[in-house]
């Protein structure tokens, strides 16, 4: 018998929208935390203190990212089917928990003897494993925290979708960013600072928390996340209760895709040394998805389904793009701005005696502590301000934590991709109240207009770090961070357009039955663009090798070169997008 969701009672809502959405909004800032954290670090890592080549560190980040958002595929199909979203959710949560602790034994430093490099390989053994465990785990959770978040918000009677939509993926897009903030912060400033296993370390405690807060919210999610069939999860298959079974295969999955990783470090079995094994399982997956896709909309659907769903694909693709530009800053912007950049923001502020921490640690536990309260007291009155009194004076503390840690640590290049999400944060309540502004006035662009402003926004981008690579090449000195903030700011912008408005219209543009799996197709997108930008990326990789200096010039000029590359692309592919944008809003068929 299926688990029949309840409606969200009126008093459900804080702030205008679903309980529900913060709890995912909490859930979520925490899982992004542990992620971004051991993102922020896990190049820098391999390249300083396992002394990885550029292209063998970009090669195993790209395989790792890639297989990061193509497993949710799976994991989004499982929950359709069996799973249902919340047990989803949790076995993703506990497998994150596990890879995050395993990334936090670092082994001993690599070597040169007599010019060869020696690595601690049980060491790097565990790496590959915990990064198996956290892609098996984002997997799980991630396409179905998502999906959630849609199902908060339900259709109009006359069929077109709930005006609050846009802004609530817009306010949880926020709570993404807030972790990934965060993350940098304090596991990136940590794991630098102080030792990258106290980096790590700290990523799988945020995820532990994070696991905490969704088992806490559960009542506010009104039966939307639980298993369509739950006397199918008990049915015996091959011995086992199918649910435990879908548990023992995705932890025997586990050991392949290690193997993955260490096939991605080392350059094994790569075909023209480029077409890793992780980028043909990739292939292999997408094909899959495509022959189903073609199959589903060919004979599952209705036409205005089809229409819609055909829409949903391209609007998909359009991600791919934006991400394969976006994710250079987890790669050729982090090399760059160790190497060519100057760090600290407003140098005079900086503390240079000892080692201090980041005031962010308190934020990271201020803020959800300060939902669960807040929630309790609107529970018990509605009608009361106390709740939006509490948030209020809670956000203001944290921006003034965020604030000092900005100015006041010692800034690194992993440390510094936190700019990203804080222009996200920033940006993310102007442009939801943007998208409220503009649809009260019939005036809110389509969601194919958005996505084409996204890619505009993403290959300007790249113009202030080209002009950066050539003020380094002509002087032969640092260039200033500010080239790095002014292109983090043109960057989110262009994700605000585009990413949250995306993860919205897969929840309205999908058929209901597959919601949770074209959710994993968008970041099976994402999965391929991780891939595209590590290759992207290559094209600026440097090694050094042992006894020499850099040359400036020439690192500067290989940037350079990429940078104007990719601008010309996102340029194009823009064009295309903003001309193709008609024709897809007439097959979304009403849908805003």
């Amino acid at each position: 018998m299926s688990a029949i969701p309840l409606p969200a009672p009126r008093t459900d809502d804080f702030l205008g929208h679903p309980k529900g959405v913060y709890v995912c909004f909490f859930t979520e800032m925490w899982e992004r935390f542990s992620f971004y954290g051991m993102k922020a670090l896990l190049l820098l890592y391999l390249t300083k203190y396992h002394l990885f080549g550029d292209k063998a560190g970009l090669d195993l980040l790209g395989a790792y990212g890639g297989l990061v958002y193509c497993i949710p595929v799976f994991g989004g199909l499982l929950a359709d089917r069996w799973l249902g979203m919340r047990k989803a959710v949790v076995f993703g949560g506990i497998l994150l928990v596990l890879g995050h602790v395993g990334m936090a034994f670092e082994g001993h430093e690599a070597t040169r003897v007599g010019g060869e490099v020696v690595r601690d390989e049980a060491a790097l053994t565990v790496t590959y494993l915990s990064l198996a465990l956290i892609i098996m785990g984002v997997g799980f959770l991630k396409p179905n925290i998502s999906t959630i978040v849609g199902k908060l918000y339900p259709d109009r009677a006359d069929g077109s979708g709930d005006p609050r939509r846009d802004s609530g993926f817009s306010l949880f897009y926020a709570g993404i960013n807030l972790g990934a903030l965060f993350a940098s912060l304090v596991c990136g400033f940590i794991g630098e600072a102080y030792g990258w296993k106290y980096g790590f370390g700290a990523a799988g405690i945020g995820m532990l928390v994070g696991l905490a807060m969704f088992l806490w919210g559960q009542k506010y999610l009104h039966g939307h996340a639980e298993p369509p069939q739950p006397v199918a999860l008990r049915e015996r298959v091959a011995g086992l209760p199918r649910e435990w079974l879908i548990y023992a295969a995705a932890l025997v999955g586990v050991l392949p895709v290690a193997a993955l990783m260490w096939a991605a470090a080392n350059g094994a079995f790569a075909l023209g040394g480029e077409l890793s094994l992780a980028l043909m399982l990739m292939i292999v997956v997408l094909a899959g998805v495509l022959l189903w896709f073609a199959w589903f909309t060919g004979t599952q659907c209705t036409p205005v389904q089809r229409q819609q769903m055909i829409a949903l694909m391209v609007l998909i693709f359009m991600a791919l793009v934006f991400f394969t530009l976006y994710e250079q800053t987890y790669g050729s912007w982090v090399t760059f701005t160790d190497r060519l950049l100057s760090k600290d923001l407003v140098p005079a502020l900086v503390v240079r005696d000892g080692t201090p921490l980041p005031w962010s640690i308190a934020s990271l536990l201020l803020a959800p502590l300060g939902f669960v309260v807040a929630a309790r007291l609107s529970d018990r009155n509605p009608a009361s301000n106390a709740p939006r009194l509490l948030f209020a004076i809670i956000v203001a503390a944290m921006l003034v934590m965020l604030v000092r840690d900005c100015l006041v640590l010692p800034q690194s290049a992993g440390s510094l991709t936190y700019l990203g999400a804080l222009f996200l944060v920033l940006l993310a309540p102007l442009f939801a109240a943007l998208w409220a502004w503009l649809d009260k006035r019939r005036l809110d662009p389509s969601k194919p207009v958005k996505s084409s402003f996204g890619l505009l926004f993403g290959a300007l981008s790249f113009v202030p770090l080209a002009l950066a690579a050539q003020h380094v090449g002509a002087t032969g000195q640092m260039a200033s961070v500010w080239w790095l903030v002014l292109a983090y700011l043109i960057l989110e912008i262009g994700e605000m357009c585009l990413s949250p408005v995306g993860l919205s219209a897969v929840t309205q543009l999908a058929a209901p039955r597959v919601v949770s799996l074209m959710m994993g197709t968008w970041f099976l997108a994402t999965a391929f663009s991780e891939t595209l930008a590590a290759l992207f990326g290559k094209l600026a990789a440097i090694d050094v090798p042992e006894g020499e200096v850099m040359n400036l010039a020439e690192a500067a000029a290989r940037y350079e070169h990429l940078f104007w590359l990719l601008m010309w692309i996102g340029l194009g592919c823009a064009l295309l997008a903003l001309l193709a944008s008609p024709l897809l809003k007439r097959m979304m068929h009403g849908m805003r």
